[in-house]
């Protein structure tokens, strides 16, 4: 093996949706940053070698107005503008763009971490890795370092706390507890189907698991669609960070069983299904469950529940509490319990950090949570989130010299409001920037919509929450181009402008293989988001354009002047959207 050692400000080890946002966000905070990922591709059980699509807080659409935003909304409107069809290789090129695109980031592809070096007891001084398609030996040191790998591999080897397996009632006191023992959530392996116009035989292998009655899958019955099926599941009774291989093998047996049973036994489909044919399944597992780091707080049935406030907040979610049997598609209860909760929940920084290990976050899969927890901080979106915040602390942390715990004690609100500019949503928690000119102008408009008025979009909060818009619209039928205008008594010296856009968050938008949540999105760019604007000052007695964008679909948009711009006024003038007919921006900031 060629050996090479690395260095970086943050390590981050795993490549899902989780990782790559910890490094997007720790690398625009200033840091170098290492993104390790075992696989040729990015994105974890979103990727292309899954595809399982990215649930969240807006639980397909069922929750208006709580999809993430920050850096995964960022991604799903490119995939939505550049992959209208959703095909599966082309969400890994988008995340595989970004990173590249980041010149703070070393993308280590086919990678995988075999160990840690401890400059202490409690403390990661460096990552052992290895790539077999270069014959590479890698050690790669950092100040501090991320597990998002979702098996929390490098947890392990660093000697962090963790739990594996369902707790008692009592422990947590958790209604739902089912424990102690040590099943898991299972993984998945999925297929997509289409209808060819003629007749397609299938003959299964002869180790195919045989589904000849539709008795044989009670509470499963296979409908005939383009995709499916989730609960096609294995592995809640095995040991998941050992028992892959074997699993996998179940797991592909029993799909194809299942595709058996359509075709060629099941009364309700196989006449259906002559024209059918699989047209690609999965190969590797979507793994829901395995190790849970311990962090300063573990989440628990009733955090989300109850929607616990947490002075630490710094991500949130909104998934129902969506538990699975531990036998799978082999058990006889139904496939899934579905626990309803009323609201969005905060995570707090302490469930993203290890409470022994004190240069070590995390995020994703296996964050600081219960078994019941779990069932909803597992979705892809609310990992995506988390690590947003965990790579934004690390970055924070290691240009500090101190641990995340002191960042959660002694600099939250400075965390926070960091996140809070690069539109990572807390619930309920408002930004209250003091370099932010905004907060202290008069602000007026061309025209109001009612309930959307001009100073919205300086009140910290951006989104549609608890019966506010929290965004100024235009008024209804009054024609484009219309104009926001702020302004102070004293000239300041403005340098950066941000503009949060309205990205139609009362729909779902991700990418998805599955009609039915396909239905519910627009695949583009999104109507409500204003498209062409200019800006201008108010400068020697009249309006001057200072910078202008056209084609916009994005919904954080930042302008640097280049110079510091003396003036006492100024407009963002709205001349398209990309098909509203009312202008709508949510927040507007000024620096200098």
């Amino acid at each position: 093996m060629q050996k090479e050692h690395l260095e970086a400000d943050v390590v981050v080890t795993g490549g899902g949706l989780a990782g790559v946002c910890a490094g997007l966000a720790a690398a625009r905070n200033g840091a170098s940053v290492v993104l390790i990922q075992d696989r040729p591709v990015l994105g974890g059980n979103t990727s292309s070698e899954i595809s399982v699509h990215a649930g969240g807080a807006d639980f397909d659409g069922n929750r208006p107005h709580a999809r993430e935003s920050g850096i995964i909304e960022e991604l799903r409107l490119e995939d939505a503008v550049h992959d209208p069809r959703c095909v599966p290789v082309m969400w890994d090129l988008t995340l595989y763009d970004a990173v590249r695109r980041e010149p703070r980031i070393t993308l280590l592809l086919n990678t995988s971490v075999t160990g840690v070096r401890m400059a202490a007891p409690g403390r990661i001084a460096q990552v052992e890795a290895i790539r077999p398609s270069t014959q590479h030996a890698f050690t790669i040191g950092g100040d501090m370092f991320l597990d998002c790998t979702g098996d929390g591999w490098l947890g392990y080897f660093a000697g962090a706390d963790y739990r594996m397996g369902r707790e008692a009632r009592q422990e947590h006191g958790e209604p739902h507890a089912l424990g102690p023992d040590n099943f898991t959530l299972g993984a998945s392996l999925c297929f997509i189907a289409r209808d060819v116009g003629e007749p397609r035989e299938f003959f299964p292998p002869p180790w195919a698991k045989r589904f000849l009655t539709c008795d044989a899958l009670p509470h499963r019955h296979p409908d005939l669609c383009r995709t499916g099926f989730w609960w096609n599941e294995l592995g809640g009774v095995f040991d998941m960070t050992r028992d892959t291989e074997r699993v996998r093998d179940e797991l592909v047996a029993t799909l194809l069983g299942l595709w058996d049973h359509i075709k060629n036994h099941c009364p309700q489909c196989r006449d259906l299904a002559r024209t059918w044919e699989l047209e690609w399944f999965g190969w590797v597992p979507g793994k829901r469950e395995t190790r849970r780091l311990l962090g300063d707080h573990i989440l628990t049935e009733l955090d989300l529940v109850e929607a616990r406030p947490f002075e630490d907040a710094v991500a949130h979610g909104g998934w129902p509490i969506d538990l699975h049997p531990p036998w799978g598609i082999y058990d006889r209860e139904p496939p899934a319990l579905m626990l309803p909760l009323e609201d969005i929940y905060s995570i707090p920084l302490r469930a993203l950090y290890s409470r022994n290990v004190e240069n070590l976050l995390f995020a994703g899969r296996c964050a600081s949570a219960t078994h019941v927890a779990f069932g909803s901080t597992r979705l892809a979106a609310t990992g995506a989130a988390m690590g947003q915040a965990a790579g934004t602390a690390a970055a924070m942390a290691a240009f500090r010299g101190c641990t995340p715990r002191e960042i959660a004690d002694r600099h939250i609100r400075e965390l926070q409001e960091i996140l809070l500019r690069q539109d990572q949503y807390i619930p309920d928690l408002a930004a209250q920037d003091e370099g932010d000119m905004a907060r202290k102008a008069q602000i007026s408009a061309s025209s109001e919509a009612e309930g959307c008025e001009a100073a919205s979009v300086a009140n910290g909060l951006t989104r549609h929450r608890r019966g506010r818009t929290n965004q100024w619209a235009s008024g209804e039928g009054q024609p484009l181009p219309q104009w926001l205008e702020l302004r102070w008594p004293q000239p300041r010296a403005v340098g950066e402008i941000h503009l949060t856009f309205d990205t139609g968050f009362a729909r779902p938008l991700t990418h998805s293989q599955y009609p039915s949540t396909l239905k519910k999105q627009v695949r583009g760019p999104q109507p409500e988001t204003v498209k062409d604007f200019r800006i201008e000052a108010w400068l020697d007695g009249s309006w001057r354009a200072v910078a202008r964008i056209t084609g916009n679909y994005q919904r954080k948009r930042v302008l640097k002047l280049g110079h510091l711009l003396a003036t006492e006024a100024m407009r963002i003038v709205v001349e398209a959207t990309q098909g509203d007919p009312q202008a709508r921006i949510y927040e507007v900031r000024v620096y200098g």
